[in-house]
Parts: C-alpha cells; sequence; structure tokens
C-alpha cells in the first residue's frame, strides 16, 4: 500500500488535466466536510487502533480480505475470467475453514493468489466509461461508473446478506478502522493540494485495477520498484 502511493506522489499530477472534474466547487466542499468528520472521529480511532499487535492487525485485515474474495470471484466470471474466478472462490472456501474463519492467509501461503474485483470494474471492462469524477459524503472519491456499481457490489458482498444488523454494522465499522489504519503512514508523504492528490490517485488506482496492473506506468513502476528496493 505504501509503495503504490509512493509511486502515485512520484508521477504527481500527470493526469489532472484528464481527469473530468465538472462539479469541482461542489466536490471540494464534499472534501472539506469528509476531512473534518474525518479529523473528528475516524482517524483519533485509527490511530488508537494502530498501536493493537500487528498480528492481530494482520488477522483483522486478512478476515476482511476474506469476505471481499466472494465479491471478487463474482466480478472475476462476469468479466470472462473463470479460472480466476474460481481460484478466488476456493480463496474464500481454504481461509473459511483451516485459516479459522480468514484470520489467517493459509491460501496464499499454497499458491492461490490473491485478486481485487469489483462491479465498478467489471463495468469498465464492459466498456462503460468512468464519467465525471465525485467525491461522496462520508464515502470519499469515486466516479459516475463506480457510484453506479454500489448497489450490485453491496449485493455480492457477504455482509449484505448477514441478517444481524448489529453484526452488519460492527463489521462496516472495523472495516472501515481498519482501512483509515493503513492509510495514516501515507498521509505524512502528501503536499500541496490534497483534494487534487487524492483525485488523481483515486482515478490512477482504479485504472491499474481495472488494467490488474498491465501496461499501465510499466517502464516507470519498474524504476521505482528499484527505487523503492535500492
Amino acid at each position: 500500500m505504501l509503495n503504490f502511493f509512493l509511486l502515485l506522489i512520484f508521477i504527481g499530477h500527470v493526469y489532472s488535466d484528464q481527469v473530468n472534474d465538472p462539479f469541482e466547487k461542489f466536490n471540494r466542499k464534499t472534501f472539506e466536510l469528509n476531512e473534518r468528520v474525518d479529523e473528528k472521529i475516524l482517524k483519533p480511532i485509527a490511530e488508537t487502533y494502530s498501536k493493537f499487535p500487528p498480528n492481530l492487525k494482520k488477522g483483522v485485515s486478512n478476515f476482511f480480505n476474506n469476505l471481499e474474495d466472494v465479491e471478487t470471484s463474482i466480478n472475476q466470471f462476469l468479466q470472462g475470467k473463470p479460472k480466476k474466478s474460481l481460484n478466488d472462490i476456493s480463496r474464500f472456501l481454504i481461509n473459511s475453514t483451516i485459516g479459522f474463519a480468514g484470520f489467517i492467509d493459509v491460501a496464499s501461503k499454497i499458491g492461490f493468489e490473491r485478486h481485487e474485483e469489483d462491479f465498478g470494474q467489471t463495468l469498465a471492462i464492459w466498456g462503460v466509461g468512468q464519467g465525471p469524477y465525485i467525491m461522496l459524503p462520508g464515502l470519499g472519491p469515486s466516479t459516475l461508473r463506480d457510484t453506479l456499481s454500489r448497489p450490485v457490489s453491496s449485493f455480492t458482498s457477504v455482509t449484505f446478506h448477514m441478517t444481524d444488523a448489529d453484526v452488519n454494522i460492527s463489521l462496516k465499522t472495523i472495516d472501515a478502522i481498519e482501512t483509515r489504519e493503513r492509510l495514516l503512514d501515507v498521509e505524512s508523504l502528501l503536499s500541496g493540494d490534497k483534494y487534487s492528490f487524492v483525485k488523481d490517485a483515486y482515478i490512477q488506482s482504479t485504472n491499474y485495477e481495472i488494467k490488474d496492473g498491465v501496461d499501465v506506468q510499466d517502464d516507470f513502476i519498474d524504476d521505482m520498484d528499484d527505487f523503492l528496493i535500492d
């Protein structure tokens, strides 16, 4: 995660002019609101969580990754990648059983590679354009395509089908805290216009995921890998 954001920082705002942001004035106000809420609520909780034992945090991360493997498997199939779909549902079955509900990523250790796919990426594969950039209140950066994909993504998630509302809300809350904690180290690297950086980072990350990391600034990424390793 940190290496990927370092990559985005080195790229800078190369693609800023190419991002369709017709609602920038509204988006910036929403971004400022999200930032205030984050500073007062989510960030302090994430900072407290960061002090938890690393092995515990790794287990929590594995648990949520395991749940996401179901959604990934469905979207792999919809994108015409049946072998990867089988790989990802196999990951879920393996980690949910001998991996103690996903807290231990046994599947990766025995050769089942992890992927990340959602319905927004599936729509992109189907030829749907990303549309304008949108900053969603309480949810963060998105595009019109990704926003419209949210209902389907929610339906294909494991937590959506949990009948106990308290468990559902608790899992989503913990997931948000875990995700926010992983971004704490990145904040010190941000400089300049934070809104523009977040926008560029989101678009670059989305494009990278859509193409499964293939043919996206390949030479630059190779150079960055050498730099980070050195």
